[in-house]
């Protein structure tokens, strides 16, 4: 199942177009992104039994909102591809995840400009995944279970915020206004052949900045949802940013930063592309 927030509204991504749920479910459901996830084994369920005559209307990337637009906690993983704690001058890797938070006010869809604040603008390309339904204190084993999908997701950063001494600002330096893109759709992970394998891809200005696979994370997806669960309870709907892998703009010589009339692809196999447009800043 593909779900999408198209112009503020649920719906469900077939080939013939998108069907509004709200209108197709005769009010059942409410047309609000973001309550899908607190009925989500119901709309699963009513959605697997719907027939293919449903209406449905044309797709308009442009209109393309965040699946979980208003989630009640954003988490991310740090440094959870060996590759890019090697770039980050991390010599040793901790065994406990690495964990911080990006403000939902941040979230913007996937067809997005976004405002270049001062400073140094990052990107970081990220598998995101989205809570289905409650978990506290989850065996990895049993992880998956509460994933309604995943989506694909950019982790901007303004670097000289987030590490500013001697107090560095993580959560702060990754939420400005549109640092947390997010879309095209959400995909069930019984869509994918292994929904901890997929290509990731993140191309600025057509140049290919970002090339890896989610397979070479360090504490994958069932992992990270059982770690984070042991101490907090993730809530339907609750977004978790995954980490990225090597590329990043601020650990090259020299820096490559983002800068207004910049464009910004990353994509995710299985799942499709999310665009990002920078714009300068208002004085």
């Amino acid at each position: 199942m593909r779900i999408v927030n198209a112009a503020g509204r649920l719906g469900l991504l077939r080939e013939s177009g998108v069907v509004d749920v709200a209108e197709a479910s005769g009010g059942r459901f409410s047309p609000d992104p973001q309550a899908a996830y607190d009925v989500w084994p119901d709309l699963v369920e009513w959605a697997g039994g719907m027939g293919d005559d449903v209406a449905a209307r044309p797709l308009v990337q442009a209109e393309l909102g965040a699946p979980a637009p208003w989630p009640r906690q954003v988490f991310a993983i740090g440094l959870n591809y060996l590759d890019h704690a090697e770039e980050a001058g991390i010599d040793v890797v901790p065994d406990s995840l690495v964990v911080f938070g990006k403000y939902a006010s941040a979230i913007t869809g996937a067809d997005a400009e976004v405002e270049v604040p001062a400073g140094s603008v990052d990107y970081e390309a990220e598998l995101v995944v989205v809570i289905g339904k409650r978990a506290h204190r989850v065996d990895a084993t049993d992880a998956w279970s509460h994933v309604a999908g995943l989506t694909v997701g950019q982790d901007l950063s303004e670097r000289e915020l987030q590490l500013r001494p001697p107090t560095p600002q993580f959560s702060l330096g990754k939420s400005f206004p549109g640092f947390a893109p997010m879309g095209p759709a959400l995909v069930t992970p019984d869509e994918f052949a292994d929904p901890d394998d997929l290509a990731i891809t993140c191309i600025l200005n057509g140049e290919t900045v970002q090339n890896s696979r989610t397979k070479l994370m360090i504490h994958p997806i069932a992992e990270i949802v059982a770690r984070l669960s042991a101490t907090v309870p993730l809530l339907p709907g609750d977004v978790v940013f995954t980490g990225t892998p090597a590329g990043i703009g601020f650990a090259r010589e020299p820096r490559l930063l983002l800068k207004p009339g910049d464009e910004l692809v990353t994509s995710i196999e299985g799942i499709g592309s999310i665009r990002t447009r920078f714009r300068a800043a208002a004085h």
